[in-house]
């Protein structure tokens, strides 16, 4: 059984990899700041579930602390992002209606 996990693992980190340049092929074409924001939290969440992988394929407990350490980090990345978007929209809309 232990080297059908062999080559599983390997095959989700790849997996995962792709998931990770998708979503950044998706935030840097944008078209819209939402876009990039979720980008990022797709990469966040992604990376996240790479760490835990690797938890679990070296036997090593340390990497899933480490991985709630960046889900912590990810989503105040998000929360800050989402808070300049927010700042930006109400600036222009008040530029607008001005």
């Amino acid at each position: 059984m232990q080297q059908y996990y062999d080559i599983l693992y390997p095959a989700i980190l790849m997996l995962l990899g792709l998931g990770i340049l998708a979503a950044l092929i998706r935030a840097i074409l944008g078209p819209r700041i939402a876009d990039r924001i979720m980008s990022i939290n797709i990469i966040g969440t992604l990376s996240l579930g790479a760490i835990a992988v690797l938890a679990v394929y070296f036997r090593e407990n340390w990497l899933l602390d480490v991985s709630l350490v960046y889900c912590i980090l990810s989503f105040l990345a998000v929360v800050v992002l989402a808070q300049l978007y927010i700042a930006v929209y109400q600036k222009k809309r008040r530029e607008h209606d001005e």
